[in-house]
């Protein structure tokens, strides 16, 4: 360096630190102590009285020619050894470090001195940007001691920001870490503004799903809509509840026949309504331009309900069944026997002269104004559907229909089909004859008993007499159920040969291999019969 005064002094230059040694906190804590202890050191100075100071020994000139600053060293690395070493080296040792060799030097020390004096002037600067909150890192500290409050001439300085370029290296340099970056706090706040907004939103939406029916009605008082008609209508109309419609498929069928106005007029009423309604299904009289409370009054009340139900009982005959139909649906019974005597319109087998046999017995509710043809195919094939359930083909269904029907008027309890109808299969196979009472009486035209007289077993002109001919009877004896049909194609296996019900109340039945068990049966059911006069 130049000692010529005419010379601008050149810039102090700053030992270069070790990156890859950052200083710890203890090192700058202990680093911040020696600064404090040498400071009370100088203030204590400073208090001595003038005769101390004229009595301290002013210290020699030295007179040693300058030294031209030789090539600058790196300090030398951090290690444990010399940790305490590093940590108490003074600043000013520190800044003028490469700038004299000597550093006692007299010539040196003006030079010193400036740098020093700089470094203490940024580092005040540094320290008032630390008292603003810039810098974070405890090893800034270390700096605050030399820089006084910090705050003298601060306000404006280096562009308003209270940072130097001293305080920057001190930061970045001597403490071996980057200045801090911002924390990205706004991610976090992002994340759990999302999630709240989803929470929200769900609660809101299962509020209003739950809430639904409360929230409609405050709408319509809130804001009335003229989606309803007044009063109980005009003019009569035929509407059909089927199985398994709800509220909602009525609603939109209502609407459709032109008895409410609007679906959700109704529908929204179907809501309100405690308890919830149970419909029943079945045809109903109403009327055109029915209000929905009208409307929903009238398919409540029994009374609207049209009756056109009709019950077969297993077992009942055809002519039995027809009369029932005709009563059920005010269907003239002319018009139904004209309809049932034509056979091949309903796809029976070509031998049947009738529909007995194929009225399949079952509970209908028939639609206002179904025609004959139309009601009795909905029996027919409902007796297609359980023979293709049974398991019956469709070339044995004549024969199967026909021992089905003896079965179903011979046997009394349920478990007795399956046997009975072994019995008249044990019969067919080694070629007896079936001698059923139940054919006899059918043949005289007394559907309604089994029981027969000798005379009418005699009698040989009835084709229905199974005593007097062989085989199975010319067609079937009534309209047999499932279990009689099953009972057909999944018979018993047993030797029976006979079978007697002894007990006419009870439904109580005999079944026997031998001629003697079985007149012993029959010697049973005569008692019986005395015992209890009027049954036949």
């Amino acid at each position: 360096m130049s000692q010529n005064p005419q010379e601008k002094p050149e810039p102090p230059v700053f030992p270069a630190v070790n990156r890859q040694q950052p200083m710890t906190r203890r090192e700058a804590r202990q680093a911040r102590e020696a600064q404090e202890a040498r400071e009370a050191q100088e203030a204590q100075a400073s208090q001595e009285t003038p005769e101390s100071q004229t009595a301290r020994p002013v210290p020699a000139a030295d007179t040693r020619a300058p030294q031209t600053p030789g090539p600058w060293t790196p300090p030398p690395a951090e290690t444990p050894a010399n940790r305490e070493t590093l940590a108490g080296l003074d600043f000013d040792s520190v800044v003028t470090g490469p700038v004299a060799v000597d550093a006692d030097s007299a010539s040196a020390a003006p030079e010193r001195e400036t740098v020093a004096a700089t470094a203490r002037h940024e580092a005040a600067h540094g320290a008032a940007a630390h008292d603003h909150g810039r810098f974070e890192d405890p090893a800034h500290a270390i700096f605050a001691p030399l820089a006084g409050d910090g705050h003298d001439g601060h306000d404006g300085a280096h562009g308003g920001r209270g940072e130097s370029p001293l305080a920057w290296r001190q930061q970045n340099y001597l403490s071996h870490e980057a200045p801090p970056r911002r924390k990205r706090r706004w991610l976090k706040r992002l994340v759990i503004t999302l999630v709240v907004i989803l929470v929200l939103g769900g609660l809101a939406a299962g509020g209003f799903m739950a809430f639904q029916p409360q929230v409609a009605a405050l709408v319509a008082k809130v804001m009335p809509q003229d989606n309803d008609y007044k009063g109980n209508g005009t003019g009569s109309v035929t509407f059909t509840i089927k199985s398994g419609d709800d509220g909602s498929s009525i609603a939109t069928n209502l609407q459709k026949a032109g008895v409410t106005k609007s679906y959700d007029a109704f529908y929204t009423l179907v809501l309100h309504t405690q308890p919830a309604i149970v419909w029943q299904p079945g045809v109903f009289k109403l009327a055109k331009q029915m209000s929905a409370k009208a409307a929903l009054a009238a398919l409540q009340n029994p009374s609207s309900r049209l009756q056109n139900t009709a019950v077969i009982p297993e077992g009942t005959a055809e002519k039995d069944a027809l009369q029932t139909v005709a009563d059920a649906t005010k269907i003239p019974l002319a018009q139904l026997q004209q309809a049932a005597a034509n056979p091949a319109d309903f796809g029976l087998p070509a031998q049947a002269k009738t529909l007995e046999g194929f009225l399949f017995p079952a509970t209908y509710t028939f639609a206002p104004g179904i025609s004959a043809h139309d009601a009795l195919k909905t029996m027919v094939d409902r007796s297609f559907e359980a023979l293709d359930q049974a398991g019956v083909p469709v070339a044995d269904r004549w024969n199967d229909v026909i021992l089905a029907s003896i079965v179903q008027r011979e046997a009394g309890l349920k478990d007795d089909y399956p046997k009975v109808a072994r019995v008249f299969l044990n019969r067919l196979a080694q070629g007896w004859d079936l001698q059923s009472d139940a054919t006899v009486a059918y043949g005289t035209g007394h559907t309604d008993r089994v029981a027969t007289t000798d005379a009418e077993r005699a009698d040989a002109s009835d084709p229905y007499n199974t005593y007097a001919h062989p085989g199975l009877p010319v067609g079937p004896i009534s309209n047999p159920g499932d279990l009689a049909l099953n009972a057909v194609t999944h018979p018993a296996d047993g030797p029976w040969m006979y079978f007697v019900t002894w007990n006419l109340k009870t439904g109580e039945t005999i079944f026997s291999t031998t001629q003697a068990e079985h007149d012993a049966a029959v010697a049973k059911w005569q008692q019986w019969m005395k015992d209890n006069p009027g049954y036949e």
